[in-house]
């Protein structure tokens, strides 16, 4: 399997080349472009075994995590190479990142696929965590051993952590477990309030995060003002 990302200015994408055998799972949607001999399966985000019941749970964590309730599967169905192109919604860079041995969190919104060798998970973040980042309450949590790709609204930067970093929380892509963190204001809940700034995750520990330089949710908050009414 060979995974080529191509970031050019802000137009993030990867281009994923399956031997036959192989697998990648992506977000649904996420695809651009796929080769004649690629066969690709739409499935729930359901547990083996789990049922019906299963699949809404799973569909119900995905959404407050901020990810679709179908993950696309690709597979070749001929015994040659195959490939499939891969794309974010938002205008931003995309990365590969290496799962094992290191388990990586991944922000809400911020998960576009994975090799079949990394088991996804959702992470519930807590009532008051999940309330009060905006975030959502699950994150989504990669483990096992392969590839991950992650995407973002903007440039993606990484931040080598050694004790401890304040992060603007609107800007969080990734991070390795381990870390941990808390939620609060970068100058105190008043002066913040007054000055326009938002929430914050102070993490401490060892590891690292992958951080966007721009935040979709201020541009939303930006833009919605000035768009006419909506018309019922």
């Amino acid at each position: 399997m060979d995974v080529n990302v191509a970031n050019r200015g802000a137009f993030g994408s990867a281009l994923v080349t399956l031997q036959p055998g192989e697998e990648f799972v992506s977000e649904a949607g996420a695809m651009y472009r796929a080769s004649g001999n690629m066969e690709i399966e739409i499935k729930s985000r359901k547990r083996e075994g789990s049922g019906l019941w299963g699949a809404l749970k799973e569909g119900a964590k995905a959404m407050f995590a901020g990810e679709s309730f179908f993950l696309s599967t690709y597979r070749v169905k001929d015994n040659r190479p195959g490939e499939v192109g891969l794309a974010p919604i938002l205008q931003g860079e995309v990365s590969s990142l290496k799962v094992g041995p290191e388990t990586w969190i991944c922000a809400g919104g911020s998960f576009l696929g994975a090799s079949s060798g990394v088991e996804l998970d959702t992470q519930y973040q807590g009532l008051k965590k999940g309330m009060f980042s905006g975030e959502g309450l699950v994150y989504v949590r990669a483990a096992g051993q392969g590839e991950l790709l992650v995407s973002a609204y903007g440039r993606i930067s990484e931040v080598e952590v050694r004790g401890g970093i304040t992060i603007d929380n609107g800007h969080i892509v990734a991070f390795t477990e381990g870390l941990e963190y808390d939620i609060g204001k970068a100058g105190g809940w008043i002066a913040s309030a007054l000055s326009g700034e938002g929430l914050v995750l102070k993490f401490r520990g060892n590891g690292r995060i992958l951080v966007q330089s721009h935040d979709r949710d201020r541009l939303g908050n930006a833009l919605g003002p000035l768009l006419p009414p909506r018309e019922d």
